[in-house]
Parts: structure tokens; sequence; C-alpha cells
């Protein structure tokens, strides 16, 4: 490994790099996610779009890389990955608005719809090496190789950190924001003031979705970046602890996603360096820090402050 030249420097130098590479998708899911919740309605099928995302993005890059060159399409293929997000998304909105419809209910069809959809058509592009997306070099200060490769950040991170102020911004200062803030408090106020409360949830849900099926495209083109059948490892259904555990706020949605590729990142770097005893407890940190956060946020003790006010009610 690059880190063992490195000693014990190495775990912190691979963690950072775990950091910056695994909360990609946990950033960009749990942004959607986050704009979903505050208009009302939760998305437990994100995992679903997060492995058609990844499948998509894939498929595309791999047969459009002799049409349109490697340089341009990973690209269409991060595309590619939002629109089928959105496609997903347009499907739970739709189903998740009829009358005595439970939100939890369609997250799970769609998970499993999602999943299966990605499966079946992603078959033929388990094996072929599709262009990935081009990285930026932030250790280019060092010369140190470990340090160069550690500091491989990816666009969509950039791309997601980008996401973040304009979120909040748009959530605190935007007459969209005002409704889709208003919906998920309050419905009956909502209607009152003539806000269509499905187009609403429905724009959230798809956008949410898009941002989702992006996350996807991370897994594929970026890190680990190949396409799989498990590549998404239920980082889906964890950004929707992620984001209660940010607390419905994009800017903590943020430092949650880095801390959760963080954990992810434990195992590789103590592996790194010769210590692999309790390399699966390590791995199992992301889930172990998941279920620590649903235990102490759904605490009787404990008010989820910030959740929007109609947040899983059934329309």
């Amino acid at each position: 490994m690059a880190t063992e030249a490195l000693g014990w420097w190495g775990v912190p130098l691979g963690i950072l790099a775990g950091t910056l590479r695994g909360s990609v998708p946990f950033l960009l899911v749990s942004l959607g996610e986050c704009l979903t919740e505050k208009s009302g309605k939760i998305n437990l099928g994100l995992e679903g779009t997060l492995l058609m995302g990844a499948m998509s993005a894939y498929a595309v890059s791999y047969l459009s890389s002799g049409v349109v060159g490697p340089t341009l399409a990973p690209w269409l293929g991060v595309l590619t990955a939002g629109v089928a997000g959105m496609g997903l998304g347009a499907i739970h909105g739709w189903l998740a608005q009829q009358p005595r419809v439970n939100d939890v209910a369609v997250g799970i069809a769609m998970i499993i719809f999602g999943g299966g959809l990605a499966n079946f058509f992603g078959k033929p592009f388990i094996q072929p090496q599709a262009p990935q997306l081009p990285t930026l070099a932030a250790g280019g200060w060092s010369s140190l190789p470990q340090v160069q490769s550690a500091l491989q950040i990816s666009p969509l991170f950039l791309l997601g950190v980008a996401i973040v102020p304009l979120m909040s911004w748009f959530f605190k200062s935007t007459r969209w924001g005002l409704y889709v803030r208003a919906v998920g408090d309050s419905p009956d106020a909502a209607l009152a003031m003539g806000i269509s409360i499905f187009w609403v949830r429905m724009a959230s849900i798809v956008a949410g979705s898009f941002l989702a099926g992006i996350g996807g495209a991370s897994l594929s083109l970026f890190y680990p970046g190949v396409w799989t059948e498990r590549i998404s490892s239920g980082q889906g259904l964890m950004a929707v602890a992620l984001v209660i555990f940010a607390r419905w706020q994009p800017w903590q949605c943020l430092w949650a996603s880095l801390l959760f590729g963080g954990a992810q990142a434990l195992g590789p770097a103590f592996q790194s360096v010769g210590i692999d005893s309790y390399y699966y407890l390590f791995n199992a940190a992301p889930y172990i820090l998941t279920l620590l956060i649903m235990i102490v946020t759904c605490s009787p003790k404990r008010t989820l402050t910030g959740a929007p006010g109609a947040l899983g009610q059934s329309d």
C-alpha cells in the first residue's frame, strides 16, 4: 500500500483521503434528502436511486466514449445519472402523495424497484472499463506521491460543497424556498396561501432525486470507480440518518457527510499499516454510527429540533 512507506503517518493520511472520496455520495444524497424532507416527505427510495445513478452513469460513459471521447463521456454519464434519478423521483413523488399511502412503504418499494432495474440493465457493464471522471490534484504542493495520491479530489465533491451555501440561501431567502418550508411545516397554511402542495413536493422530490442520482455517478465514475450490483452498500439509507443528524440544515449535512466518509475510511486506513485484526469492525463504523444516531435522535427524552412539522404524515 502507498501509505505503508509513511508508517503510522499513513493512517491519518488514509483517513483524509477516504474522507474526501467517500463523503461525495453521502453529501449529494443527503442534500437531496434534505430538500425532500424540507417539503414534508421522506424518500427512503434513494438507495435504489443511488444504484440506478451508478449504473446509468457507468453504462453511458462506457457506451458513449467511442462517440464523444473519453473526456466528455463521464460527464454525459453524470448527466444521465441525474436524469435517471429524476425519473425515479417522479414515480416516488406521485405514489407518495396518493391518499392513505405511507412514505416508508413507498420508499421500500422504490428501493426494490430502483435496485432491480439497475441490476437488470447493469449486468452487461460489470466487466467493461468505462472512462472515469477527471480529478483535481490538490496535493501538488507536496513532493510525496502518497500525499499527491491522497489529495485527488472529485469535481463532484466541489459541486456538492458549492450546492451547500446555495441551498441554504434558497431556503432562507427565496420565494420558492419559503414555499418548500411552508409545505413541509404546515400544509394547511400553505394551502390557504394558494400554494400547490402536490407540485411543490413533487418538485422537491424530483430535484432531490437528481442530486442522489449524481451521487450514484460518483460511486461508479470516481470512487471506487467500478459498477457492481452492491456498490451502494446502504449509503442511500444512511443518508436519511445523516439528514436527521444534520438537523435538516445544508451546512450541517456537509460536516456530517465528512464524518461518515471518515468513518468509512477507518478500515482501509488501519489495514494499510498492517492492522487487520479488527478490519470488519472498522468497516462497520458507518453502520454503527447510523445506529447510534437513530438511537439518540429517536429517544423520547430528545426532540427532533428543526424537523419539518408535516414530515412523514400521510396525505
